[in-house]
């Protein structure tokens, strides 16, 4: 064991993560690793594996994650059902009329796969493959048709059910049921604010968003309208099937991901898609999810032990309370530095570093810890959407069509618009906190 001060610790351990997380190491080992090394130093090794071990067996147990797996697998099958294409073509009959029409269905459709399936990856891969096409063909901007579809599909890790939710609220404490209904109306509001950006922007240069030629349009029916709410229908009941049962307090959130498994299977029958293989490929994409989530989430868990005992959380905690100019310039910084990690850190490894450091904290200032909590998860909003760890930005170039000719730098512009949008969420949260706190005030029954 060797002597040092909780400064000098706090340092090798931030500092050795930063440095390690950019040699492309997967964050799990790095994070991993840095906890055991210094814990070895500081402790020495047998203290050190009794902190690690013990913490990572203990989050591997909690059962609020069983909401992973279940959520990851509803999301998969709901993926293969034959649901989105179809909602897709209707929502496009109704508004491609509409100068930026196909964008703008794109980040309804977006928000509804938000709300279905909670996986980030999934739901940009979905929005690609069926959205970027048709409107790159029709001669939308590239920019606008590549932030739309990142900007939309990113939504699915803020709006219920999102498994950032469901592993940030029980390291701070908080229900994850609450949290899911918190974050129902800044989703919504985030949403609203895309779609009316493309607008504008389609407005004053409809050279961004052309709407379909006028041969090309066929008038609004009542056929239309009657396959619009039949396409509607099978997603706005796994919605109520999830969200409704946690809302109305027949279930918690655990048992309503298990509901939102069940009826994605139904669904996957009534359209005929449901095979063995469908089930096979549902549950190996779930297992890779769940261990991908529970190991980073586990030595996350184990690295804070060590982080903690050395002292290191009473000097961030010094270091935030003694920022001049009071409660709010102290959130502002941490608001700053979730916004700095996530452009290099992934969301799941920033969740579990920070939680535990500064949900004290934010207590300590006076901020209602669910509040707290859910401007953070839009925070991490960002984190998907900003170089050079962008995941969002990674999978869309990944699946587009190389054809396309889309760019990096096309992507990149066409996202900063809605980079901005979030911020300004932040500050309307920030001005109303009832926006985020309003609904799970009227929760009834078991949240957790």
């Amino acid at each position: 064991m060797i002597e040092l001060s909780a400064e000098f610790v706090t340092i090798l351990m931030l500092g050795g993560v930063f440095a390690l997380v950019l040699t492309g190491f997967p964050i799990a080992f790095v994070i991993g690793s840095v906890g055991l090394l210094v814990g070895m130093v500081v402790f020495g090794p047998d203290t050190a594996f009794h902190i690690m071990y013990s913490r990572f067996y203990g989050l591997s147990l909690n059962y609020p994650y069983l909401a992973v797996p279940l959520f990851t697998f509803m999301g998969v099958i709901l993926q293969h059902s034959g649901i989105t294409k179809d909602l897709y073509d209707s929502l496009y009959e109704s508004l491609g009329d509409l100068k930026g029409g196909l964008a703008v269905v794109t980040v309804i459709f977006g928000t509804i796969l938000a709300a279905c399936l909670g996986v980030i990856a999934a739901s940009v891969t979905i929005l690609t493959l069926i959205a970027l096409k048709p409107m790159i063909s029709r001669g939308y901007s590239k920019s606008l048709a590549a932030g739309s579809i990142v900007a939309s599909g990113t939504l699915g890790i803020l709006i219920p059910p999102s498994i950032m939710l469901v592993v940030y609220a029980p390291q701070a404490g908080l229900s994850i049921g609450q949290m899911f209904m918190g974050a129902v109306f800044p989703g919504l509001i985030l949403s609203f604010l895309y779609i009316v950006y493309i607008i504008v922007i389609c407005k004053v240069y409809p050279e961004m968003g052309p709407a379909i030629p006028k041969d090309q349009r066929t008038p609004f029916s009542a056929a239309k309208l009657i396959h619009l709410l039949k396409s509607m229908l099978p997603p706005i009941l796994l919605i109520v099937a999830v969200l409704g049962t946690i809302f109305s307090g027949i279930a918690p959130p655990t048992e309503a991901a298990a509901v939102g498994s069940l009826a994605a299977i139904l669904l996957a029958i009534i359209y005929r898609k449901f095979s063995w293989q469908l089930i096979k490929h549902a549950s190996l994409e779930t297992l890779k999810v769940s261990a991908f989530v529970v190991m980073i989430a586990a030595l996350c868990y184990a690295f804070v032990g060590i982080f903690m005992s050395a002292g290191s959380g009473d000097v961030v905690t010094h270091l935030i309370l003694s920022v001049p100019g009071g409660r709010w310039a102290s959130f502002t910084v941490i608001m700053l530095i979730v916004f700095l990690l996530g452009m290099f850190i992934e969301w799941i490894g920033i969740v579990f570093i920070i939680v535990p450091i500064f949900s004290p904290i934010l207590v300590q200032l006076g901020f209602n810890p669910l509040w707290a909590g859910l401007m953070i998860c839009i925070n991490l909003q960002m984190a998907f959407q900003t170089p050079p760890m962008a995941m969002s930005i990674f999978v869309l170039k990944g699946t587009a069509d190389p054809e396309l000719g889309l760019t990096m730098a096309d992507i990149i512009k066409g996202v900063l618009p809605f980079i901005a949008i979030i911020m300004f969420t932040l500050v309307l949260c920030m001005i109303f906190p009832e926006i985020i706190t309003w609904l799970p005030e009227k929760m009834i029954g078991p949240t957790h």
